[in-house]
């Protein structure tokens, strides 16, 4: 009995430990936020909320794709998102659990031997699980902080490869219509030429010059239209699209470049300290450093238990005990 009350205290102390409101989506969502434009990030946990996605990505993909509305797609609807979402759930569960004491074993047995009966019963707890439960616990905490900083990098990765994959794509639309023209304006200087040597004034060397430009323009514009397919088929997949949603509409033109030049005069001292691959390498370091130091104290108590035992017998006196 004398161990119950520090048992009790010490799950008075973890049991507080719970779930996080937005399933440990903060650090993500601030990147949604601040760098990429004020950006809604969803976890879709339950079918209403991926009905609300699926409805908000029908509304932007009613009108023509902005490179804005392709990003918000593309962190809305993107399953590979959502499936580092569901990671970092599971990376929260673990230090939920971690944070809590262990499920304590039970044993029953039952001998017989002649007219003796005999029925032992055991419950026993962890002790090892009990000592190094500060440490499991951030272990744990870190491991969960290391996956919060890879999430954000994932979002702010995803984001930024879907804004450049929208200006590629409607460069390369773009590109198909040039094309087109530069073929059309060949076309007509090939006809020209056959026409000017049917009546003498064109060579037939002049005239196989005009054709030889023809027939590479009508390459370049093969050419143009297998990368605008490619191009379109990228951006596609980014933002997660599928079925008549790939039928969606892209603008005519690239916006125009910015009239002023961004002045950053601290931009070396920003990226030190808001780069997020190195927030991330100094989560995976302090996660190295409590693996290594949750190491000490298992190292000599591996497998240690107490177990509470209660043994009776029909030829006996019932039998009570502890044991390590």
């Amino acid at each position: 009995m004398k161990f119950l009350p520090p048992l009790a205290i010490t799950a008075l102390l973890t049991g507080c430990a719970g779930f996080s409101a937005d399933g440990g989506l903060g650090p993500a969502q601030r990147v949604a936020q601040q760098q990429l434009g004020n950006k809604d990030l969803v976890w879709a946990r339950s079918a209403d909320e991926q009905a609300r996605i699926n409805a908000r990505v029908a509304e932007l993909l009613a009108k023509p794709l902005t490179a804005d509305a392709a990003v918000q797609i593309a962190l809305l609807n993107h399953r590979g998102l959502q499936a580092d979402f569901h990671a970092l759930g599971i990376s929260e569960a673990e230090l939920v659990q971690a944070s809590r004491l262990p499920n304590p074993g039970f044993s029953f047995g039952k001998f017989k031997a002649g007219d003796e009966r005999e029925i032992e019963r055991s419950l026993h707890f962890s002790l090892v699980r009990l000592i190094a439960l500060p440490w499991l616990r951030e272990a744990a905490r870190a491991r969960f902080e290391a996956a919060q900083g890879a999430t954000a990098m994932r979002v702010l990765e995803h984001g930024a490869t879907t804004r450049r994959a929208w200006v590629q794509a409607v460069a390369a639309q773009e590109g198909v219509r040039y094309a087109h023209q530069v073929m059309r304006a060949a076309e007509a200087g090939a006809e020209l030429a056959r026409r000017m040597q049917q009546v003498g004034n064109f060579s037939a060397l002049q005239r196989a010059r005009e054709q030889a430009f023809y027939a590479d323009a009508a390459l370049n514009v093969a050419r143009a239209e297998q990368a605008e397919r490619a191009a379109r088929e990228k951006l596609t997949r980014l933002m997660g699209l599928w079925g008549a949603q790939t039928s969606f509409l892209l603008p005519e033109r690239l916006p125009d470049l910015p009239k002023d030049v961004r002045d950053l005069p601290d931009a070396e001292r920003t990226a030190v300290a808001q780069r997020l691959d190195l927030q991330g390498a100094r989560l995976a370091a302090r996660q190295s450093a409590a693996e290594l130091g949750l190491a000490g104290p298992l190292r000599f108590a591996d497998g240690l238990e107490l177990g509470l035992e209660r043994n009776s017998s029909s030829e006996g006196p019932t039998q009570r005990g502890w044991e390590i």
